[in-house]
């Protein structure tokens, strides 16, 4: 596992402290690194919304919060959406295929949660590629990537990955017997249903 991932994970699983601001000498000390390797990975963390900016000299991990959360899966909700229209005509067996094998290895007891949500974008990934659309991924990519620091609701209080992974199962079916109409759906209820749950969560835990 690489520095930034590492950051990552310990952020998921709360081994890096919420509501201090933390400093690259600290950073450098915990991770046994120079602080050229943790200036790097403050800079890219930033710029994905895991870390943020606190005084002159310092980052701090934000704090979780109901609004962000809502904003992230309605945004999901209207872009994956229109992602995967243009996606559809071009989804082969093979695509498919690939998509398919994901979400077996999402299965897996022993995943982390940062492991559990990149195989969970990579599936998506691998369906919307084919669209053909790159700035619209692009934009895709990054709601997905700030949306992985709450995946251990999905994981924990929420019990949800049984249910998400079925509508994975779902969505391909429907996509393999040319149920267009009815695949979009299920992708909009798939984010939004989830969304929601995430959202209504929050609010009572805040």
């Amino acid at each position: 596992m690489d520095l930034v991932d590492q950051l990552k994970d310990d952020i998921l699983n709360g081994k890096l402290p919420k509501g201090r601001p933390l400093r690259q000498q600290e950073l450098s000390s915990i991770y046994g690194v120079s602080r050229i390797p943790i200036r790097d990975a403050i800079a890219l963390l930033k710029n994905q919304g895991w870390l943020i900016a606190h005084g002159k000299a310092g980052v701090m991990i934000p704090e979780l919060n109901w609004q962000e959360a809502e904003d992230l899966y309605r945004m999901r909700m209207a872009l994956e959406v229109q992602l995967l229209e243009h996606a559809l005509p071009n989804l082969s067996h093979e695509v498919l295929g690939r998509a398919k094998d994901i979400n077996l290895q999402l299965n897996a007891p022993c995943l982390t949660l940062l492991e559990r949500g990149q195989l969970n974008w990579d599936l998506h990934a691998t369906l919307y590629k084919v669209a053909n659309r790159p700035t619209l991924f692009n934009v895709v990519a990054i709601l997905n990537e700030q949306v992985r620091r709450y995946m251990g609701f999905q994981d924990g209080p929420l019990n949800y990955r049984d249910t998400s992974q079925s509508e994975h199962e779902q969505l391909f079916h429907l996509i393999e017997n040319k149920q267009f109409e009815q695949s979009l759906c299920l992708l909009e209820d798939h984010i939004k249903v989830a969304g929601q749950k995430m959202v209504e969560y929050l609010k009572s835990n805040q």
